[in-house]
């Protein structure tokens, strides 16, 4: 196990801010502790939904179930009804890996979005929806590993939504950024739903506002009472189907009966004496693993040159995902290639004393939540689920709640492209959530959500506590940055000045972020020796550990 270094709760205190309509930073939290059950998500009424569920008699499995639920309720700016999910799942003594998310639907070709006016991907509208593979991820994982039935399990969630709930400070400042922007984008009448049901007094919610959606109680219900049959192949599938003829859209009932989610085998990488594990392809957990298997075979003189290795190793790892990474079923290499020790060597042998440019795309930020929980019976979940971006497409099923998400965005229009647009394919995925074990015994889940900052989260927070002995907290609360593209490099304030000045000196071209920055939203629930919880939770966000 790690030595936890409890001081290092210290290295950073974010600034906290007096106005409650500003983004909120809040202060330095400290490692939480648990015996039976805990769950970590950046939404508390979420978190709360999560260890309601345990109080009830389900296990990890059912807790990660009704937080991620109760996310697309309380936290609709990240993901909602319509979206994809992942997971990784530790139960009796094996690693568990679930792909849940859908494909490009049957009549999606790059012909028919080049035909609606578009040279490449859009980010909203019916061009950029597939499949949502949420929904299924729920059935599939309480089928296999609950204890609970599904209705059980989603009704806190249906609750909050037919009730209604104070919406959180850090939710309600993207969600009046989004609802700013849509005004000015989303002008078409398919978008109306979506103000009539996140604006419905011509404004987005304020913080501490209640705000609520029977209509997404509703469909939360009838999910849970089909085991997500309706979702798929019953009334929730025609409804969809309908809104898509009415609207321009192509997505099917044959697309959504066709679903189904994916077991997965994951893949892992040794860094530091520990075994770092993530999924594999269409999702970009390659990137993490890449660049922590160069990382480990590179001896840092210091912070400052160890940051500009992670640097560089994370920018080799995205130029081959951008180039490469798809569906597995489309790409030209297995993952395992990109793994090996002779390919790595290669890789790590252009990482040199300065920063170098590499031929890769623009990561940007995203809209996701990553949760994780635990109980006393040795489960343990890692789970994450996305719209992509923001609220997804901007299309709301009308009468049911469901943001339709927006993940076919990340296709390329390209036909030479490994990722290119082609009917039943699944895009590059950004969403992915992390595992830690040592020695074949589990350590715990981790994750860091935020679009194409998420294998750059991974790799820094496995930094953190592999190599600095932090606890989760303060692995968490460690100023972070973002890579963007070329030597473009964006750097919390907390970030100390004389690594910053290193950087600059190395060649990164590094950007002091001054406003809401892209770092990322992260959770960790570590299980000690003696079996003891431990937990941290994101301080960017309003990040909780509901444990007990």
């Amino acid at each position: 196990m790690p030595t936890f270094n409890s001081q290092a709760n210290m290295i950073v205190n974010p600034p906290s801010s007096p106005d409650p309509e500003s983004y909120p930073y809040p202060s330095r939290r400290t490692v939480v502790y648990g015996r039976h059950g805990m769950v970590a998500t950046a939404e508390p009424q979420a978190a709360a939904v999560g260890l309601r569920v345990l109080y009830e008699g389900g296990n990890a499995i059912d807790a990660a179930i009704a937080t991620a639920a109760a996310l697309t309720v309380t936290e609709p700016t990240s993901n909602g009804l319509g979206s994809d999910a992942f997971a990784m799942i530790w139960s009796k003594g094996k690693l568990y890996g679930l792909n849940s998310s859908g494909p490009a639907p049957r009549r999606l070709t790059r012909e028919w979005v080049r035909n609606q006016g578009y040279t490449t991907m859009p980010t909203k509208g019916w061009c950029t929806v597939t499949v949502p593979g949420a929904p299924a991820a729920w059935a599939t994982l309480a089928e296999r590993f609950g204890r609970l039935s599904l209705v059980d399990i989603l009704k806190p969630a249906a609750q909050l939504a037919r009730e209604g709930f104070p919406v959180a400070p850090t939710v309600a400042y993207f969600w009046n950024r989004a609802h700013q922007q849509y005004q000015e984008i989303l002008t078409s009448p398919e978008y109306a739903e979506w103000f009539r049901v996140f604006a419905p007094n011509g404004a987005a919610p304020r913080a501490g506002e209640i705000w609520k959606s029977p209509d997404h109680a509703e469909t939360l219900m009838e999910i849970g009472a089909t085991n997500s049959d309706s979702y798929y192949k019953g009334a929730l599938a025609e409804k969809i189907a309908r809104f898509a003829r009415e609207t321009g859209g192509v997505i099917s009932q044959a697309d959504l009966a066709q679903f189904a989610p994916q077991w997965v085998s994951p893949l892992s990488v040794d860094f530091r004496g520990y075994q770092v594990w993530e999924l594999p392809p269409n999702g970009q957990g390659l990137v993490a693993l890449m660049a922590l298997k160069m990382l480990a075979g590179l001896c840092p003189k210091n912070e400052a040159e160890r940051i500009h290795y992670q640097i560089e190793a994370l920018k080799l790892g995205f130029a081959d995902a951008l180039q490469y990474v798809t569906d597995p079923q489309h790409m030209p290499y297995t993952a395992e290639a990109f793994l090996s020790d002779a390919y790595i060597t290669q890789r790590r042998q252009l990482i040199g004393h300065e920063a170098q440019l590499r031929n890769v795309g623009a990561p940007t930020p995203g809209g996701t939540v990553y949760l994780a929980t635990a109980d006393d019976q040795g489960n343990m979940v890692s789970y994450i689920q996305s719209n992509y971006t923001g609220f997804g497409s901007g299309l709301v099923v009308p009468g049911t709640g469901i943001s339709l998400q927006n993940r076919g965005a990340l296709f390329s229009l390209d036909a030479h492209h490994a990722n290119t647009l082609e009917p039943g394919k699944r895009p590059y995925h950004t969403i992915i959530p992390g595992f830690l074990t040592h020695d074949g015994e589990p350590l715990g889940p981790f994750g860091v959500m935020g679009g194409f900052m998420q294998p750059q989260g991974h790799v820094q927070v496995m930094s953190r506590v592999l190599e600095d002995h932090m606890n989760p907290q303060a692995a968490l609360d460690a100023p972070r940055f973002h890579w963007k593209e070329g030597n473009q490099v964006v750097v919390e304030a907390t970030m100390p000045t004389a690594i910053i000045e290193n950087l600059i000196q190395r060649g990164h071209d590094v950007t002091i972020a001054t406003e809401p920055g892209p770092f990322g939203r992260g959770q960790i629930i570590w299980k000690s020796q003696d079996g003891i919880l431990l937990g941290g939770t994101e301080p960017r966000a309003d990040g909780t550990i509901a444990a007990y």
